[in-house]
C-alpha cells in the first residue's frame, strides 16, 4: 500500500454495550476469543501498512495495557483525547497532527474486521489514488448486514456518495482521509460527518463498496446475537 499509517478510534464509550463496557472498553470485547481491536490490528497488518495510531479517552489504560501485553508486529503508538472527548472529527484531527503522513486509513473498531477485508480496502486505495480524491469510505449495502434494524447511510452513483430519502449502503467504519480536509479545524469535539457533508455538498465524497457480509456491534442485543453465529 502506499499509505503507511492506520488510525484506529478507540476513545469512545460504548454505553450501547453497558454493562459490559463499564470495565472494559468496547474495542476489547471478544468475537470467537479475539478481541474487536486485535482482529482490527490483524487487517491492518496484512495490508503492509507499518504504524497505527490509536487514540483513547475513556478506559484509555485498559487499551494501553493491552497493546503493551501484545507482540504485534508494527509500530503502534497511542494518542490520549485529552481532558476531554473529541469525537470522530476532532479525535481523527489529533492523531494526525502526530505525523508528517498526508493520506491516512482509518478504522471503527466496532465492525468485525477480517482479512476478507484486504483485497476491497487494496482496491479502495487504488481508486482513492487514481482519481486522486481526499475521501473515500467504504461502503456496504444493508441486506448483508447482520444486524437488519441499521438503517442505510448513503447512496452511491458511480463511486460518488449521495444521500437521498431511501439510502441503501452504511458506512462500514473504513475510509481513507486526506489531512488537507483539516485545514480549517482545530482540535475540539466534532464529528467526522462534517467534513462528509461539506464533500457530499461539493460532490466530492466517493465510496466504494464492499461484498463482505457486515457485522459490527451496535448494541448488547447484536453482540449476543453475534456470539452464537
Amino acid at each position: 500500500m502506499k499509505i503507511q499509517t492506520a488510525l484506529i478510534l478507540c476513545a469512545g464509550y460504548g454505553k450501547r454495550l453497558n454493562p459490559l463496557t463499564l470495565r472494559t472498553p468496547k474495542p476489547l470485547l471478544k468475537i470467537n476469543e479475539i478481541t474487536l481491536l486485535e482482529n482490527c490490528i490483524n487487517l491492518i497488518t496484512s495490508l503492509g501498512i507499518k504504524k497505527i495510531l490509536i487514540n483513547t479517552f475513556y478506559l484509555e489504560e485498559k487499551i494501553r495495557e493491552f497493546i503493551n501485553k501484545k507482540n504485534f508486529k508494527l509500530e503502534i503508538k497511542i494518542i490520549k483525547d485529552g481532558k476531554n472527548i473529541l469525537n470522530t472529527g476532532g479525535g481523527i484531527l489529533n492523531m494526525i497532527n502526530s505525523s508528517d503522513e498526508i493520506d491516512f486509513l482509518t478504522f471503527n473498531p466496532d465492525t468485525v474486521w477480517s482479512e476478507k477485508y484486504k483485497e476491497c480496502i487494496e482496491n479502495m486505495e487504488k481508486f482513492y489514488f487514481l482519481n486522486n480524491v481526499q475521501n473515500i469510505l467504504l461502503l456496504v449495502n444493508k441486506s448483508i448486514s447482520f444486524d437488519k434494524s441499521l438503517e442505510g447511510d448513503f447512496n452511491l452513483l458511480n463511486n460518488l456518495i449521495k444521500k437521498n430519502e431511501i439510502n441503501n449502503l452504511i458506512y462500514t467504519g473504513c475510509q481513507i482521509i486526506s489531512r488537507d480536509l483539516f485545514n480549517s479545524y482545530s482540535v475540539n469535539n466534532f464529528s467526522i460527518s462534517k467534513i462528509w457533508d461539506d464533500l457530499i455538498n461539493k460532490e466530492k465524497l466517493y465510496g466504494y463498496e464492499s461484498l463482505e457480509n457486515f457485522r459490527h456491534l451496535t448494541n448488547l442485543e447484536v453482540y449476543e446475537s453475534l456470539l452464537k453465529n
